[in-house]
């Protein structure tokens, strides 16, 4: 197993964000997390990267335990998250912002070609190279977050929300990208999305998350028609 997250709680002061949250992301899957803003998705990733230390439970990567290493440690173990709200630098070019996500490498040509991959992944991104990152609109913003990510050769890839305030046509676009980076790459994928319907269409397994607890879980095509997912998270029958 990639990912292994047992009986995770994590409070913020005193209040419980997750509790006795279990999950687990084999090598090349993708794993939707879906649940309505304050069900603990966002948690859960903050979790996996160091950002909030669990009060109890453990995650392992790759069999090896990470809750308590520092952020910078578990990117340099594999992990790279896309946060939401996309969080570029905008006085930066594109160049220059996907330049930071190798941050961590020291290995110029591997360099290199993670960035014209990137651009080969992107095309809006090649030509706008040399743009302000401020300028782009918010879906080529995304994709730009995306590639800075994939720019520290991940093996895991955190995505939280990548389609919120994305034109519908680009959500497609995003949507389709995330499927290819995990074919082609095989890159493993846990994505945080509100968008049930479309987390659930490029996903193999999911967990449905309500108020801090696992709700639901199973095989993402198995949940697409489970009565309970329509009804609280897919606007009925699809």
């Amino acid at each position: 197993m990639l990912l292994s997250l047992e009986n995770i709680e994590l409070y913020y002061d005193h209040v419980y964000a997750l509790k006795g949250v279990s999950l687990n992301l084999a090598e090349g899957e993708t794993v939707a997390l879906i649940g309505a803003n304050g069900a603990g998705k966002s948690s859960i990733l903050r979790a996996i990267t160091g950002l909030r230390k669990p009060r109890a439970g453990m995650i392992t990567y790759r069999g090896d335990r990470i809750d308590g290493k520092s952020p910078a440690e578990i990117v340099k173990m594999g992990i790279a998250m896309v946060p939401e709200g996309r969080r570029v630098f905008p006085l930066m070019s594109v160049k220059d912002n996907l330049l930071m996500g190798a941050f961590t490498r020291s290995d110029k040509a591997g360099i290199a070609r993670s960035l014209d991959a990137v651009l080969t992944r992107f095309p809006r991104l090649k030509e706008r190279y040399g743009q302000q990152a401020g300028t782009l609109s918010g879906g080529e913003q995304q994709m730009m977050v995306i590639g800075r990510a994939l720019m520290a050769a991940p093996k895991l890839l955190l995505l939280d929300e990548p389609s919120l305030g994305i034109a519908p046509k680009l959500v497609q676009d995003i949507a389709r990208a995330i499927v290819a980076i995990s074919r082609d790459e095989g890159v493993s994928v846990l994505l945080v999305e509100q968008n049930s319907r479309m987390a659930l269409s490029i996903s193999a397994r999911a967990y449905a998350l309500s108020t801090g607890t696992v709700a639901l879980s199973g095989a993402s095509k198995d949940l697409m028609h489970d009565p309970r997912i329509k009804a609280a998270y897919l606007g009925g029958d699809i």
